[in-house]
């Protein structure tokens, strides 16, 4: 377990809840483990929410409402931290965005599409629009800026180091017109390079591997436990207990041994990218 930390209260909303969690706890004289038990939630997760680092969901707000005895104090104030950290994300999305800004370290494989970190807007908005046909434009485009933010992430003082690695057909698939699929291809190769990070694709040619299904995300920090972040279509998980993070990161380094080198890679993406050119032309 991480060390004790007392968190600012009046830094963010998770702070000031998480704060409030943890006396609200120790006033009752439970321990993190016995508040955790029978919630479904690990140790770790627990931890976090009361450093303001994670905003609590609200099956975890019922069970602490219950065994504290707070009278539905927690499930009343579970949507103003959904809120404070939505920002136009999917719920089940939330916690990623929150989990990014602390990261030392984020791993990311990604089969089918270029990752939301590396999206441009063309590319976002046709993903956006392909999940959701339903969608008014307004709420595509509020979708479409949201994740295009995440990208300040690279920005800062210290960014986090980030590896990617994806699938060959990533380059194939014509999500947006080859005009379009050539600037996603080219801005991804930009991002790597300003960002200082690690991209590596696993070539078709490739058989079995540790990932063959599912987006996998494994995210570690400089003073809290490493996660592991698993996406579907529409909904997502995070997963937090150890053993199981521990798996998930062996097998993300045996997926790094399958895949081209970084130099091969990236060489293969910027002549994908020439090759959209080309077609347009």
């Amino acid at each position: 377990m991480p060390s004790r930390k007392d968190p600012d209260a009046s830094a963010s909303v998770p702070s000031f809840y998480g704060a409030e969690l943890r006396y609200r706890r120790e006033a009752a004289g439970l321990t993190l483990a016995q508040l955790a038990d029978d919630s479904f939630r690990g140790v770790p997760f627990l931890s976090q929410i009361e450093r303001g680092e994670r905003r609590m969901p609200m099956d975890l707000a019922k069970h602490v409402d219950a065994r504290l005895g707070t009278d539905g104090f927690f499930q009343r104030r579970c949507e103003d931290v959904y809120r404070a950290r939505q920002s136009g994300h999917a719920e089940y999305f939330a916690d990623v965005v929150a989990m990014e800004q602390g990261a030392e370290t984020i791993e990311e494989w990604s089969p089918l599409l270029v990752p939301g970190l590396l999206q441009t807007a063309a590319y976002a908005r046709a993903v956006v629009q392909a999940a959701q046909p339903r969608y008014t434009h307004e709420q595509v485009e509020e979708k479409v800026s949201a994740r295009m933010s995440r990208a300040s992430l690279f920005k800062q003082e210290a960014p986090p180091e980030f590896w990617v690695i994806l699938d060959e057909s990533v380059l194939r698939r014509r999500v947006v017109p080859p005009s379009h699929m050539a600037e996603l291809l080219e801005h991804v190769v930009d991002v790597i390079h300003a960002a200082r990070g690690v991209l590596q694709i696993i070539p078709e040619t490739v058989g079995a591997h540790p990932f063959m299904t599912g987006t996998t995300r494994v995210v570690t920090f400089p003073d809290a436990p490493a996660m592991t972040y698993m996406e579907s279509m529409y909904s997502g998980q995070v997963i937090d207990q150890p053993d199981l993070v521990k798996t998930y990161r062996r097998s993300y380094d045996r997926l790094k041994a399958a895949a081209l080198p970084p130099s091969a890679s990236l060489a293969m993406m910027e002549k994908a990218a020439e090759g959209y050119r080309t077609a347009r032309r």
